[in-house]
């Protein structure tokens, strides 16, 4: 990667899918550059998922251009595949199997093995307070838990990029401070972070900059403190995000 050259590049990208007329997401154009957390905030069904699919190589846009570290996936798929890790919202986790059988699972995806798999996975376990149930099943760990070792099967191969989507939903509060404080401490190692969340006052609070994107658009994007700060009416990125996106249920 070139010097000051943004680790994400997307140029007038744009989605519409089969036996829809409306595209899924609308032209968007957005630069991230390496070390940043950026939030990518909306209501469901905004085109926070599709983005993100598309950036992980998953789906193929309909129109536009998306560089990985400077590199695109018609060129270079397996090397983006290779910088990258991703952290789903729905736990990708084999319920029969333990903790470590499900690490080790993933880490061979990655390229891992042997001492060093196993030194990574123990490392990981112990981080996030998970050593001593690394030979439980998955079946039998609570919410937060399983997003613990969702979050970890991501993260083994220290990828440069990870994208986390919703990596807090539905978990306790010290899971939900656990999970943020590695994650902080991945970041500051120099892991660039793209995150979404429902949560407006975690994301003002973790993000760097952030992009609210609704209906397919991007409707403002910036640092959260500047944001608000420069719009009075505001007293909070939650409140901004209300105004900006509308009040109404957003049922998918």
């Amino acid at each position: 990667m070139q010097e000051n050259q943004p680790i994400i590049e997307i140029k007038h990208l744009t989605k519409i899918y089969r036996g829809s007329n409306k595209p899924a997401i609308n032209n968007i154009s957005l630069d991230i550059q390496p070390g940043e957390i950026y939030g990518l905030l909306g209501p469901n069904g905004a085109g926070k998922t599709t983005t993100i699919s598309i950036l992980c190589g998953l789906f193929d846009p309909t129109a536009g251009n998306v560089f990985i570290d400077g590199m695109d996936y018609s060129h270079s798929s397996e090397k983006i595949k290779s910088i990258i890790g991703v952290v789903p919202q729905d736990i990708a986790l084999y319920p029969s199997l333990t903790a470590k059988e499900n690490l080790t699972f993933f880490g061979h995806l990655y390229g891992l093995k042997g001492k060093n798999l196993r030194n990574r996975i123990d490392e990981c376990l112990e981080l996030f307070g998970l050593e001593k149930t690394a030979n439980r099943k998955i079946k039998t760990y609570s919410g937060g838990m399983k997003r613990r070792i969702n979050l970890i099967a991501g993260i083994l191969h220290k990828p440069k990029l990870i994208f986390l989507d919703e990596p807090t939903v539905g978990v306790d509060v010290q899971s939900r401070n656990v999970i943020l404080e590695h994650l902080r401490n991945i970041n500051k190692e120099g892991a660039t972070l793209i995150y979404t969340s429902h949560y407006m006052e975690e994301a003002e609070n973790f993000c760097t900059r952030v992009a609210i994107i609704d209906e397919g658009n991007i409707i403002t994007e910036g640092r959260p403190k500047d944001l608000i700060k420069n719009n009075k009416e505001y007293k909070d990125l939650e409140s901004m995000f209300l105004h900006l996106t509308g009040k109404a249920l957003r049922d998918e």
